[in-house]
């Protein structure tokens, strides 16, 4: 069962949004508005006025790995929308790899060598996202390396509560004062049977069912339904199936690329239960491998969050570094290039050129903040236009384990569209020619900057040697 099945078979009950003139980025912008409100009211009460006052504040808003760019985008959009700052002020960064910073720096570090693999699983509410690493520095400071690109799919533990929705529909709904107040009380009484479940024979959970009458033979009585027998495994089991089926299949890619995993280590709430513990455990003991679970999982990944800012504000403070990430996909721009036929179709050439696609990231390859991409290209606009301020370009992708395609065919996919309105560059650098047809052409020769961060992209104008900033990006 992939997560898209877990999805159909147990849909959000509550997905539907009851106004159809409200849109998830406007819910989105109203909770961070509110959550922001909320962290101003808090800090008001604790800190003295003047200190509050003359505080900047920054906000690090945590997303799933899996999450495509333009998701991250919109996150950072809705957050600047509800008033936590731009720009420098406000930071997004990888689950994941926010809780390897965390889950690493609180490691015994007896027993940890230089080549070390780890698979950190980072199992929450929603996602479960996984990320191979390995150790390449021990001193001064602990470095590791995204090896593989992760992976990871919507399979968190939210579909337990679904499928135990259900499972406690099937059994209770028949009773006269059967409502949803009862499924919500019960469902909150099942938060601790998650943390609990270790599978192990004879484990009797009890669930408060107010209102409904005592009855033996459906297992209720003073107000109370038991789990018993196989019902706590028949919930976790679909759940538990998809998690174990990605952990290997990251472990597997690891070791197709030569990397031999030592451990998993798993965070995050769902990464806590014991019965997803033992059960990763029976799966890759065999092969050698261990299971770890962090210390402080549940909070591993804010803490880990805030490190890595801290880090970034202050370059002596202590802190595992991530030395660089793997693609996930191919990233390319469609270009014109002189036909080759050693190398080109014929059939899909012009008059002297051909279009084809340049592939400027390779999936798997590894990227780095500090190494960031720049792409040359050239602008032409008649004189006779008017000075030009607009640039665009356009960035497709590729997910293909595969090499990328030289053309672009179906497996070529729109990314984003950048583009920068730049008025206020140097008119004196803009360059005039002839063209052949006689008539003055601007000729612009600029960079666009691409610097792939934790969990976002930023583009950039580099114009004659100087960095005119952040340039928008509408992803398709």
């Amino acid at each position: 069962m992939s997560s898209t099945d877990l999805a159909n078979q147990y849909p959000d009950a509550k997905a539907a949004l009851a106004d159809g003139t409200r849109n998830p980025e406007r819910m989105t912008v109203d909770f961070l508005t509110a959550l922001r409100k909320h962290v101003e009211m808090v800090m008001k009460h604790k800190l003295p006025t003047s200190v509050y006052l003359t505080t900047p504040i920054e906000y690090i808003i945590t997303v799933p790995a899996v999450w495509s760019e333009a998701a991250q985008a919109k996150t950072r959009t809705c957050a600047e929308k509800a008033g936590m700052g731009e720009g420098a002020a406000l930071h997004l960064v990888s689950e994941p790899e926010a809780a390897a910073i965390y889950s690493f720096e609180v490691m015994e570090p007896h027993g940890i060598k230089i080549g070390d693999t780890f698979v950190v699983c980072d199992a929450g509410g929603g996602t479960v996202d996984l990320i191979s690493y390995r150790i390449t520095k021990l001193k001064p400071l602990l470095r590791v390396k995204e090896v593989v690109p992760g992976n990871g799919l919507v399979c968190g533990s939210i579909f337990l509560n679904r499928i135990f929705q259900k499972f406690l529909k099937s059994k209770l709904g028949g009773f006269p004062t059967w409502d949803d107040e009862i499924l919500e009380d019960a469902v909150k009484r099942f938060e601790y049977v998650k943390r609990a479940f270790a599978g192990t024979a004879g484990e009797v959970y009890e669930i408060t069912v107010p209102g409904l009458d005592d009855c033996e033979s459906m297992g209720v009585r003073r107000n109370k339904f038991q789990l018993t027998g196989s019902d706590p495994r028949t919930i976790f089991e679909p759940v538990i199936r998809e998690v174990k089926f990605q952990v290997m299949r990251q472990v597997n890619a690891t070791e197709t690329q030569g990397f031999s995993v030592k451990a998993v280590l798993l965070v995050g709430g769902f990464g806590q239960c014991g019965y997803l513990r033992d059960s990763i455990r029976k799966m890759v003991e065999p092969r050698g491998i261990q299971v770890i679970q962090s210390a402080n999982g549940w909070t591993a990944v804010a803490r880990g969050a805030l490190m890595k800012r801290l880090a970034s504000a202050a370059s002596d403070y202590p802190i595992v570094k991530i030395s660089g990430r793997a693609a996930r996909k191919h990233y390319g721009v469609l270009i014109s290039k002189d036909f080759d036929p050693n190398i080109h179709d014929i059939e899909k050439r012009g008059t002297y050129q051909i279009h084809a696609m340049e592939w400027f990231v390779k999936k798997g390859e590894t990227i780095r903040e500090k190494n960031p991409k720049r792409l040359k290209y050239f602008s032409e606009h008649l004189v006779s236009d008017g000075l030009p301020h607009t640039f665009g370009v356009n960035i497709h992708k590729c997910c293909n384990t595969s090499s990328p395609p030289l053309y672009e065919d179906g497996q070529v996919e729109p990314l984003v569209t950048v583009s920068a309105n730049r008025p206020h560059l140097p008119i004196e650098k803009r360059q005039r020619i002839m063209g052949k047809d006689g008539k003055q052409y601007y000729v612009l020769t600029f960079f666009l900057q691409i610097t792939y961060l934790s969990a976002e992209t930023v583009y950039e104008l580099i114009f004659k040697n100087q960095n005119y900033g952040r340039i928008s990006a509408e992803y398709a």
